[in-house]
C-alpha cells in the first residue's frame, strides 16, 4: 500500500489525530505500548506479540559478522542475535496470521538500538534485512509503502546513510532537534520523535505533575503531531499513573518494562474512556 508520507506518518501512529490542547488532558489519541529493552523479557517478542505491544525495542552490537542483541557487551551471546530473536520469528509470525503482525493491521514497529559502530551494523542490517523484505515497510522515492513490520533506527543512527538513499527498509528514531531543522527531515526518513524524559521534566510518578511540565509535554506532542510524526519518551515512569497521564498528553508510545501489567492497565484504561 503506497501513502503519502504525511499520511503514512500519521498511519504509522495509528489514529486520526486529535491533538491535546493546553487547557486540559484530553484522551482522545490512540496510545500504543512500547517493550523497552524487549530482550530482557523472559519470551521475547512472544510476550509482546500475545499482549498486543505494537512495538519493541532490540540494543544491537556487530561482532563477529553477526547483529548480537543486548545492552552491553558483556550481555553479548553468539546466536542471540537480531535474525534468531526478532526477524525470522516476526517472518513467521506474519506468515501464520494472514501477513499481518497486528490484529488491527497496523505495522509492528522493530526499534532497533544500534549501541556502537553505526556505519558497520547500518551496513549487516541491510544485508540481513534482504531476506525479509516481503514483510516490510519500503521507504522508496519520498514514498511510505506499509508492511506489516516497520524498522526504525535508534541509538548510534546511520544518518548520513540514510538520508543518501531513496529506496529503503528502514527509518530513523528522531530527536525534537528534527522538528525545527531547515529543511525539515520527510516523515519517510524521521516517522518518530523521541526524547528523554528527564529533559522535560523530573516526575516520578509518585505525585502530581505539574501544570508546568504537563504543559510542555502537550506543545510537545502537538507540535510533533503537526508534522505527521509519533512521540516517545525513554526513561519515564514506568508506573499505572504515569502511563494514564502520558496517554492524556498525547503521547503515542508509552515505553514499559513490565509489558503484561501496562497491557491489562491499558485494556482497563480503554474501556473506561473507548477512544
Amino acid at each position: 500500500m503506497r501513502l503519502d508520507p504525511l499520511l503514512a506518518g500519521r498511519a504509522l501512529a495509528a489514529a486520526s489525530l486529535a491533538f491535546a490542547s493546553c487547557a486540559g488532558p484530553h484522551p482522545t489519541l490512540v496510545t500504543h505500548l512500547h517493550g523497552h529493552n524487549d530482550y530482557l523479557q523472559l519470551h521475547p517478542l512472544r510476550t509482546a506479540l500475545q499482549l498486543g505491544l505494537h512495538s519493541v525495542e532490540a540494543d544491537v552490537f556487530l561482532v563477529e559478522g553477526e547483529l548480537r542483541v543486548g545492552h552491553e557487551r558483556w550481555q553479548l551471546r553468539s546466536g542471540r542475535t537480531l535474525t534468531a530473536m526478532y526477524l525470522a520469528p516476526l517472518r513467521e509470525h506474519v506468515q501464520q496470521h494472514g501477513g499481518r503482525a497486528l490484529a488491527d493491521a497496523e505495522p509492528f514497529v522493530l526499534l532497533i538500538d544500534i549501541k556502537a559502530d553505526a556505519d558497520a551494523v547500518h551496513a549487516q542490517l541491510q544485508r540481513e534485512l534482504g531476506p525479509f523484505h516481503a514483510m516490510l515497510t519500503h521507504f522508496v522515492d519520498g514514498r511510505i509503502e506499509l508492511g506489516a513490520v516497520t524498522v526504525l533506527l535508534s541509538g548510534a543512527r546511520p544518518r548520513a546513510q540514510l538520508e543518501g538513499q531513496r529506496d529503503r527498509w528502514c527509518a530513523l528514531d528522531g530527536r525534537p532537534a528534527d522538528l525545527d531543522a531547515v529543511p525539515q527531515p520527510p516523515v519517510d526518513l524521521v516517522p518518530w520523535i523521541s526524547e528523554a524524559w528527564s529533559r522535560v521534566s523530573d516526575w516520578t510518578g509518585s505525585d502530581e505533575l505539574m501544570a508546568e511540565e504537563r504543559q510542555r509535554v502537550q506543545q510537545l506532542a502537538a507540535r510533533v503531531h503537526a508534522q505527521g510524526r509519533q512521540l516517545r519518551f525513554w526513561g519515564a515512569p514506568d508506573r499505572p499513573e504515569a502511563w494514564q497521564a502520558l496517554r492524556e498528553l498525547g503521547v503515542d508510545r508509552i515505553g514499559t518494562d513490565r509489558p503484561k501489567v501496562a497491557a491489562a492497565w491499558l485494556r482497563d484504561a480503554s474501556v473506561a474512556s473507548p477512544r
